[in-house]
């Protein structure tokens, strides 16, 4: 369970900083999210266009994932060429924290933490003012979250030891091997239907 919330809270947490880089370079440079697939947002500077996949941190993914986002910016570059041809088009990885002191990977550049704060905002202190409101942010929701991750905690333990622990409270490892893994899963009546 914990894996899924923070799997959970990690797309969570990813789709709303992209939100807030998308809010504020529209604000500053009149950016806007893109209906590129694989690029998040587009924007106009000095003469060049700006294409920016957006992530948390800068240690996003494997070989084969920064291998698609390379292949999505060459798409998108074609994309905008046919009907922008003079156009000067700039890949950005963009990640929200971290730091890459080589930004210049080629195909691409990877701006992270301070440096991509800037490159979106125009702004060089922006990455540590954001801290406090995100923190403020982060407190509201914690002790709402902290409730209901309880009560879902006990109501797990409940369905789980009605199904498969003796009166005990021995866990029967056979049944729920069987239950896990048999060909034909066995009707367990204590166990939720959402299985």
């Amino acid at each position: 369970m914990d894996a899924h919330i923070s799997s959970n809270e990690e797309t969570i947490f990813g789709d709303w900083l992209e939100g807030l880089v998308i809010f504020i370079n529209s604000a500053v440079y009149g950016g806007w999210k893109s209906g590129i697939t694989g690029i998040d947002l587009e924007f106009d500077t000095n003469g060049n266009r700006n294409i920016v996949n957006i992530k948390s941190g800068p240690n996003w993914g494997n070989s084969s994932q920064i291998k698609k986002m390379i292949a999505d910016f060459k798409t998108a570059k074609k994309t905008l060429r046919t009907s922008h041809s003079e156009l000067n088009i700039i890949a950005i990885n963009g990640c929200c924290y971290g730091r890459d002191n080589n930004p210049d990977k080629g195909d691409f550049f990877k701006y992270c933490g301070q440096r991509f704060w800037t490159f979106i905002s125009g702004d060089s202190e922006l990455y540590t003012e954001i801290v406090e409101p995100l923190g403020h942010k982060a407190k509201e929701k914690n002790d709402e979250y902290l409730q209901s991750y309880s009560q879902m905690i006990n109501k797990f333990t409940k369905e789980f030891s009605n199904s498969f622990c003796s009166d005990n409270g021995e866990i029967d490892w056979q049944k729920l091997v069987r239950f896990n893994s048999s060909e034909i899963r066995p009707k367990i009546a204590n166990v939720s239907k959402n299985e």
